[in-house]
């Protein structure tokens, strides 16, 4: 009976060590979900996307921008007929656009500036600009940084974890009850 006590305690410590490593795995998973910074930085500055008519809307996304100085915006467009027209910038600045009133580019076209004046920097797409294809990049000397509340989990992350908790605590205590009371245990004979 002591080897049979021995043997459960085994299979329950196997099971239990199982549980723990995957409880581990899924926690490491969840803390990586949503890390990536958003920036590159493979020039001399941070470098932001703009989506010239996304999807073929009418519309730059985002429409509004704000920068430091020495950022690069990177339009790209996703469908014809657009262009990137400056309506106002500062005085000292020289961002001369892409693409006169009358000439547009298509989908897969890009074109890069760097922004190091400050100031509100207003643009159109001359095409559409009654349709309301408008944006403004704010360039400001430094970006003000909130106080840092903490780390922020996901809400689906959270989840996933009370999720994977249960189970692995249901799936522990199934096991214990099986090797415990259920099978071939002495004293639990069947009758034929």
């Amino acid at each position: 009976m002591e080897n049979d006590d021995a043997l459960s305690r085994r299979s329950f410590l196997r099971v239990g060590t199982a549980g723990a490593a995957a409880t581990t795995a899924v926690g490491t998973a969840a803390a990586q979900e949503g890390t990536e910074t958003g920036t590159d930085s493979a020039g001399s500055g941070p470098t932001e996307t703009v989506t010239v008519g996304p999807g073929g809307s009418l519309v730059f996304e985002p429409d509004d921008l704000t920068i430091e100085t020495g950022t690069t915006v990177n339009f790209v467009w996703d469908s014809n007929m657009h262009n990137v027209v400056p309506r106002s910038q500062p005085e000292d600045a020289n961002w001369e656009g892409e693409g006169e009133p009358g000439t547009t580019f298509d989908a897969g076209h890009e074109y890069s500036h760097t922004f190091e004046v400050p100031g509100t920097y207003d643009y159109v797409c001359t095409p559409h600009e009654s349709a309301g294809m408008t944006g403004s990049i704010e360039v400001v000397e430094e970006l003000s940084t909130p106080e840092p509340t903490g780390p922020a989990v996901p809400d689906s992350a959270k989840t996933l974890g009370v999720g994977a908790a249960f189970a692995m605590v249901a799936t522990l205590l199934i096991a214990f009850f099986f090797l415990k009371f259920g099978g071939d245990s002495p004293g639990h004979e069947t009758e034929e």
